[in-house]
């Protein structure tokens, strides 16, 4: 086992060297022995320098005093060494020098492990557990024997790349092929050094625990490196896409405020373009549009500008909710500016609806007017008829004449009559009930010129009678009176009325709209009262209207690693985000996103958003400090 150790423990330090520039160790026993490297290993791992040292010791003394200097560090970081001293480092003493080295890996390795409370060799351990749970031919309870046919290891990395091998075809009974396949993927994929040999781990009936533990917490650093730049990304990816769903709110609110605002000019002016032609069809029509717009048109826009409200509350709920600054919305978009315009709708569609009922009133008028002049003309040509019938006197024949010459005017009083009936369908079609300028019908017209008519005809006969009858000598007078009763009997003529119908079907009302609600007003309460109503009640009442308030459904995401934290997008997360995406430079570049496996989407937004600078081969260097400054409030 000490042999496994010495090797192991031998490579671990080597990474420690290699890395900063020195070259490796071949045998702990002679290379640390003068405490050179001893030195050079803990101003490595403690990131400090322990100051002058003998670099060439070439006497015991000056060894000694090299590797008490190592000693004396190793205690002041706390880390607690039994049993060994320079002497025991000098003369070689491996099981001594091994012990120490194992405090060194747990103490710079393994002991800042953590998982779900258990730190060091626990936690490793359950860290190991959980990631190859789902493999059910892995069961690892320990750092020996669990790892002896390399299925733990090729399950640690395909549960973190499962791109680097294929678990399932995976020949499960080889345990020298699994074992070094898992060994070059990581070394050559993972940068993960080689501290085993493939027989350490298979042809062992107990692989040596403390050079498993010592390889296997490489994995566990190595994989939280990476879930700590998945982090980075996401955090980086999870901003952009709620910038760019702020972005396209504010796009889809200020389209839909143009638009909304574009409508309620267009209507006004066509308004006031409209002209009347003073017929009461034109007016009808006009009143019907109008109604039709109330009942249709308006309804929609009530709902649109209800959206558009609730939209522009949402913007400023999210961004606040991230910090961000408020948004200001362009010159003539703000919602004041959308209740302005609807005041100014609602006073438009006012006059409007007075412009048309003045209209409509005014050709009811003219209407009652022409139609009582008309008939009132009639009455007194008809009046003045009958007078003169009444006057007639003279001779007979004198009076035959006068009177036939009366019958002749008839004609010309029907044609009088059909004006007087069409001006009083007029009135009719423009449902003209009333008329104060007149008190005839054109049934009491008609009635009167059939009586005049009857009146004509039969003064001709009683003329005409009376012309036989003086000439009639052999006819006794009762003869003569009973032969006219008879035939003034059958001369009558009967009177047709007119019924007439009357339509109603007027009904006017005005939608009232909410004012401008406060931009402080909490977003549920905006939610509750917008989903309270219906769209068959918002039809059937103009004069009322409800908000609606949409919840925003906000999502928060915990990133997972290795000390379970909750992500709060905070400037100092994202400034720390962008500068290791950037490699700590104070721009960053497209490549750095690509390499960041930032989503497209995302960095086509960044690309957008982010002021820039182009360097000398003319490639855009993006100033994300600057941004966060001005996007954060």
């Amino acid at each position: 086992m000490d042999s496994t150790q010495e090797r192991t423990f031998c490579k671990w330090l080597n990474t420690k060297l290699e890395a900063n520039g020195y070259p490796p160790m071949r045998s702990l026993v002679q290379d640390l022995s003068d405490g050179v490297r001893l030195i050079q290993l803990m101003e490595i791992m403690g990131d400090t320098s322990l100051g002058r040292y003998n670099k060439n010791p070439r006497m015991r003394v000056q060894k000694a005093e090299n590797v008490n200097k190592a000693l004396e560090f190793i205690r002041q970081r706390g880390i607690k060494l039994t049993n060994i001293g320079p002497e025991d480092i000098i003369d070689g003493n491996l099981k001594l020098i091994l012990g120490m080295i194992w405090t060194l890996v747990l103490r710079f390795t393994i002991a800042d492990i953590s998982e779900e409370g258990l730190s060091a060799k626990e936690g490793l351990l359950l860290w190991c557990q959980r990631k190859t749970a789902p493999y059910k031919e892995v069961n690892v309870q320990d750092f020996s024997s669990s790892w002896s046919d390399g299925l733990a290891l090729c399950a640690l990395i395909h549960c973190h790349r499962p791109d680097l091998l294929d678990y399932d075809k995976l020949n499960k009974s080889d345990r020298h092929g699994n074992t070094r396949l898992a060994f070059q993927v990581a070394t050559e994929h993972l940068g993960i050094p080689q501290l085993l040999e493939v027989e350490d781990l298979c042809d062992s009936a107990h692989p040596d625990e403390r050079s498993v533990m010592t390889y296997i917490a490489s994995f566990f650093h190595a994989f939280s490196s990476m879930d700590q730049a998945e982090t980075v990304s996401r955090r980086v990816e999870k901003f952009a896409e709620l910038m760019q769903s702020v972005w396209l709110s504010r796009n889809d609110y200020e389209r839909r405020a143009r638009n909304l605002l574009r409508a309620l000019s267009g209507v006004q002016a066509e308004w006031a373009a409209s002209m009347f032609t003073g017929t009461y069809t034109d007016a009808k029509a006009h009143s019907a549009s109008f109604n039709k717009y109330k009942h249709s048109t308006k309804r929609g826009w009530v709902t649109e500008r209800q959206d558009i409200t609730t939209l522009f509350g949402n913007i400023q709920t999210k961004l606040r909710t991230y910090g961000l600054r408020e948004y200001v919305s362009p010159l003539g978009l703000a919602p004041s500016d959308i209740d302005h315009a609807w005041n100014d709708l609602l006073h438009s569609e006012a006059k409007r609806s007075r412009s048309i009922n003045a209209q409509i009133r005014q050709i009811k008028e003219t209407l009652r007017k022409e139609f009582a002049d008309l008939a009132n003309d009639f009455s007194q040509r008809l009046h003045a008829i009958s007078l003169e019938l009444s006057s007639v006197e003279g001779p007979l024949e004198e009076q035959q004449e006068h009177v036939r010459t009366l019958q002749t005017r008839l004609p010309a009083l029907s044609d009088a009559l059909s004006r007087v009936s069409r001006a009083e369908n007029d009135c009719i079609s423009a449902n003209v009930e009333e008329n104060d300028y007149t008190i005839f019908t054109c049934q009491d017209l008609e009635f009167e010129l059939e009586l005049l008519a009857q009146s004509i005809a039969k003064k001709i006969s009683f003329i005409d009678n009376q012309i036989v009858s003086r000439n009639m000598t052999n006819l006794t007078p009762a003869q003569l009176e009973q032969f006219e009763s008879t035939f003034r009997y059958f001369a009558r003529d009967g009177t047709n009325t007119l019924s007439l119908a009357d339509f109603n079907a007027a009904l006017a009302s005005l939608g009232l709209v909410y004012s401008d609600e406060d931009m402080d007003f909490l977003y549920d309460h905006l939610v509750q009262e917008y989903g309270a109503i219906t769209f068959q009640a918002f039809i059937n009442l103009l004069v009322s209207a409800s908000d609606t308030l949409i919840n925003s459904r906000r999502q928060k995401w915990n990133p997972c690693q290795v000390d379970i934290t909750e992500d709060q997008t905070s400037p100092d997360q994202l400034r720390e985000s962008f500068r290791g995406i950037a490699s700590d430079k104070p721009f960053v570049t497209e490549l750095d996103m690509r390499l960041a496996q930032l989503p497209s989407s995302a960095i086509d937004y960044l690309r957008e958003v982010l002021p820039f600078q182009r360097n000398e081969v003319g490639e855009p260097e993006y100033d994300y400090e600057t941004w966060l400054e001005e996007v954060f409030a």
